[in-house]
């Protein structure tokens, strides 16, 4: 009986193809994006190989990892998670299922903090509550080479995933990482002036309600802001007086629908002054809070 002749290679565009098809079926949104940034992961090489040599075979064991990755991604596991990063800004950052992956409207509350900064001392020193990643700490300091951030994290393998992106970028010195819930494990003397947040504001309605990438593969406790999501918000405005120096700030990012709501919190805390703003789609994502009624602020 003959030996049957083995299969032919699948090429690049065969196998994105193919992958795109898989990932439609299961409701992937950028199906071809994905699969594209997964073959150059099982490759080893850029985007550019995939683009100009479309006709080039991949070998056994890089098919088989192409497709692991594949069945991963249709399983809605999130593409970061399974490249391992996510570009911030300037920056690319480590990311595991440990820590929420950073979105792009973090980057405009980075924004945002970096002119809140321009009016701020020459060395500014910023508190960033919840950290993650590490990504708004970083970028700051990053970008903002004479502020020095101090970073919180309840989360102790979070806070690994942050040790780890700030060793990376060689800015140990001037990111002091902290373990604890919100402001608990400052030195008392310690004063800000610039707090700022991307808390958890979900509802859980919401939480329930959301892809199955943030439903099912990200930290529920960096999301879910208790019953009405703003548990976190009440917490951060109630302890920011005795932590802001004279003319200090508050900057938080918050969900579309809770502008006025946590305007109100920033109020009832004592602050005077208190603006929303829109990202770049024109839906409420920040709120700035100055000017404290007790005059520390």
């Amino acid at each position: 009986m003959p030996t049957p002749s083995p299969q032919p290679a699948r090429t690049v565009r065969a196998a994105l193809d193919r992958a795109t098809s898989e990932l439609t079926a299961t409701g992937v949104p950028d199906a071809r994006y994905d699969a594209e940034q997964l073959l150059a992961k099982a490759l080893n090489e850029g985007m550019l190989l995939l683009r100009t040599q479309p006709e080039r075979p991949l070998s056994v064991d890089e098919a088989t990892r192409f497709d692991t990755l594949i069945r991963h991604r249709a399983r809605r596991e999130p593409l970061q998670h399974l490249l391992g990063n996510q570009p911030f800004r300037s920056l690319i950052l480590k990311v595991t299922p440990a820590t929420l992956i950073p979105r792009p409207e973090t980057e405009e509350l980075v924004d945002r903090a970096l002119k809140v900064l321009e009016t701020a001392p020459d060395a500014p020193r910023v508190l960033d509550l919840g950290t993650g990643t590490g990504c708004i700490a970083l970028a700051i300091a990053t970008e903002h080479p004479a502020s020095r951030v101090t970073a919180v994290e309840l989360s102790d393998t979070a806070l690994g995933v942050a040790k780890a992106n700030t060793d990376h970028y060689g800015l140990t010195g001037r990111v002091h990482l902290l373990h604890g819930d919100l402001y608990a494990p400052l030195p008392t003397a310690d004063r800000f002036d610039l707090i700022i947040s991307n808390p958890p504001y979900l509802t859980p309605g919401e939480w329930r309600e959301a892809q199955p990438e943030v439903r099912d593969f990200e930290p529920r406790w960096a999301l879910v802001g208790g019953e009405d999501g703003l548990s976190a918000y009440r917490r951060i405005f109630s302890g920011a007086p005795a932590r802001l120096t004279e003319g200090g700030s508050v900057l938080v990012e918050i969900g579309w629908s809770q502008g006025e709501a946590v305007a109100a919190i920033a109020r009832t805390a004592g602050f005077r002054q208190v603006d929303v703003f829109q990202d770049l789609a024109g839906r409420d994502r920040m709120v700035l809070a100055t000017n404290l009624i007790n005059g520390k602020g």
